[in-house]
C-alpha cells in the first residue's frame, strides 16, 4: 500500500481524481467528512444510546455520543502525531503532493467519530439480541429462504457493517449516502471482509465482519481505489486494514478503557482508593506528585489521572505505530496497537476491574435482558407485517404497523433480504428511549 492512494479524497460519484494541492485550507475534504457525520441524523441518535450503563439516569455517565466525540478528540491527537512522523518519513507526500500532519489528524477524528455510528440501542446486548432474533427467536423461519451469507449478516447482525451501510447506501435522489472521502471510509472500516466465513485467521481484520452482502460492491469499490491489499479472492473477499484504522481503534480503546473505568468510579460501583491506584500505576512514569497531592478534590483528582493516562497511551499508541510502519503497509500487523503497548499490564488490571465492578453490574444487566426483550419484540410485530405484506397475506393491523416506519423502510417491492435487513438496520437506528417508546405502543402499553 502506499500512502498518496490511501489518502485519497475521491468521493461517491467522482468522475476525476481530488488533488491535496487544489483543496481550500479554510475547508479541506477530510473536515466536510467530519461536518456531514456529525449533522447526520445517525450520529444525533447516538445521545440517547447507551455506552456501559443503559438508560442512565445520571448526568455524568457516557452516552455512544459523547464516547464517541472523545474518541474523535483523541484519534485527532494521533492522528496529527503520527502524521508529522510520516511526512517525516516520506517527505513527497507534503513536497509534491501538499499534505499536511492535520490532514492525518481530520480523517482519524472523522472515522472515530463514525465509529458507533451503526449500532443498536442497548449497548453489545442490543446487537446480540438483533441476531439472536434470526438465529434462535421466530426469525429462524428465514434461514431457508436466504443464501448462507445474507442469513450470516442478520444473525450475526454487525454494528460496524451498519455503519459502512449508514454512511454509503443510495437513497432516492441522494446516491452514495453521505459521500465521505474514501480515506475517511477506509479508516472507518475496522474489519474489511464480509460476514463468512467466521474469524478465518487470528489477524485483528478478521475479528468480526465490515459490511452486508448488500453493500460488497461499493466496498470493495472503495477498498480498490484506496489500494488496500486483497487478501482472500474469490467467492469470500477480503482486504488488509487502512493503516489509519489501527489509530481509530486505539482511540477507542484508550477512551473505553480509561473513561468507561471513571464512569465506575462516579457511580460508586468502583471505589476511589482502589480506582486512583489503578491509574497512579499507568501513569506513575509522568504523574507530577506534588501538583496531584494539591489537588483537594476527587474530581479533580480523577480529571488530573483521567488526562495523564490517555496522553499516555496516545504517545504509546504512536510510537508503536510508527516502529511497526512499514509492516501495516504491508497488511502484515496482524493485532491491535495497544496489544504491543508497554503498559498492557495496566491497561488488562483497568479492563479486568471494568468488567467485574461496571459490565457485570447488576444495573447493566438487568437492562440489557430488558433491551433483549424489548428489540424481539419490535422486530417480531415488523418483520411478520412486511412478510405478510409482501405475501399478500397482510391484515388491516398489519398495514397499520407498517404506516408507522420511515418511508424509506415501508418498502415490500425488494427481496427478502433486503426487507430483513432493512427492519434490523431501522431498528438499530432507534435511540434507547424511543426503543422503549414504540415496544410500549405496539404491546399495547401507552396511547
Amino acid at each position: 500500500m502506499n500512502w498518496e492512494q490511501l489518502l485519497s479524497l475521491r468521493r461517491h460519484g467522482d468522475t476525476n481524481k481530488r488533488l491535496r494541492n487544489e483543496q481550500a485550507e479554510t475547508r479541506l475534504g477530510f473536515d466536510v467528512d467530519y461536518d456531514r457525520i456529525i449533522f447526520s441524523s445517525a450520529f444525533r441518535s447516538l445521545q440517547d444510546k447507551t455506552q456501559v450503563i443503559p438508560l442512565s439516569k445520571t448526568d455524568f455517565v457516557h452516552t455512544r455520543l459523547t464516547h464517541s466525540l472523545e474518541v474523535s478528540v483523541v484519534g485527532r491527537s494521533l492522528g496529527r502525531l503520527a502524521g508529522e512522523k510520516i511526512l517525516e518519513k516520506h517527505p513527497y507526500l507534503s513536497e509534491i503532493h501538499g499534505y499536511k500532519f492535520n490532514d492525518f489528524g481530520a480523517i482519524v477524528a472523522a472515522a472515530a467519530l463514525a465509529h458507533d455510528i451503526g449500532n443498536p440501542p442497548f449497548g453489545h446486548s442490543g446487537e446480540k439480541s438483533i441476531g439472536e432474533y434470526f438465529k434462535t427467536g421466530n426469525g429462524q423461519v428465514f434461514k431457508d429462504k436466504l443464501s448462507e451469507k445474507e442469513y450470516q449478516d442478520i444473525i450475526d447482525f454487525e454494528g460496524n457493517a451498519n455503519g459502512f451501510k449508514l454512511m454509503t447506501q443510495d437513497r432516492a435522489g441522494v446516491p452514495g449516502g453521505l459521500r465521505l472521502s474514501y480515506a475517511t471510509l477506509g479508516a472507518f472500516m475496522k474489519y474489511p471482509k464480509e460476514s463468512l466465513p467466521k474469524k478465518p485467521s487470528k489477524h485483528i481484520a478478521d475479528k468480526k465482519f465490515g459490511f452486508f452482502q448488500s453493500e460488497k460492491q461499493s466496498f470493495t469499490s472503495v477498498a480498490n481505489d484506496l489500494g488496500l491489499l486483497q487478501t482472500r479472492k474469490g467467492d469470500d473477499i477480503s482486504f488488509s486494514r487502512h493503516p489509519l484504522t489501527f489509530l481509530v481503534e486505539a482511540a477507542d480503546d484508550i477512551c473505553y478503557t480509561i473513561i468507561d473505568f471513571e464512569d465506575g468510579i462516579n457511580l460508586g460501583l468502583i471505589s476511589e482508593d482502589y480506582a486512583l491506584e489503578y491509574l497512579i500505576k499507568l501513569v506513575k512514569d509522568t504523574i507530577n506528585t506534588k501538583k496531584y497531592n494539591s489537588l483537594a478534590y476527587k474530581e479533580d483528582r480523577l480529571s488530573y489521572l483521567r488526562a495523564l493516562a490517555i496522553n499516555t497511551l496516545i504517545q504509546d499508541a504512536v510510537a508503536i505505530f510508527m516502529k511497526n510502519e512499514e509492516k501495516i503497509m504491508q497488511g502484515e500487523f496482524d493485532i491491535s496497537l495497544m496489544d504491543k503497548s508497554k503498559y498492557d499490564a495496566q491497561i488488562r488490571d483497568i479492563i479486568s476491574l471494568s468488567v467485574q465492578k461496571v459490565y457485570q453490574c447488576q444495573e447493566v444487566i438487568e437492562k440489557e435482558i430488558a433491551g433483549y426483550t424489548i428489540i424481539s419484540d419490535i422486530l417480531d410485530v415488523y418483520v411478520n407485517a412486511l412478510v405478510r405484506a409482501t405475501e399478500g397475506n397482510d391484515s388491516n393491523y398489519h398495514r397499520l404497523i407498517i404506516k408507522t416506519l420511515p418511508e424509506f423502510y415501508q418498502r415490500t417491492d425488494i427481496p427478502l433480504y433486503d426487507i430483513l435487513l432493512n427492519t434490523c438496520c431501522y431498528v438499530a437506528s432507534l435511540s434507547d428511549s424511543s426503543a422503549v417508546h414504540i415496544h410500549n405502543k405496539i404491546k399495547g402499553k401507552q396511547l
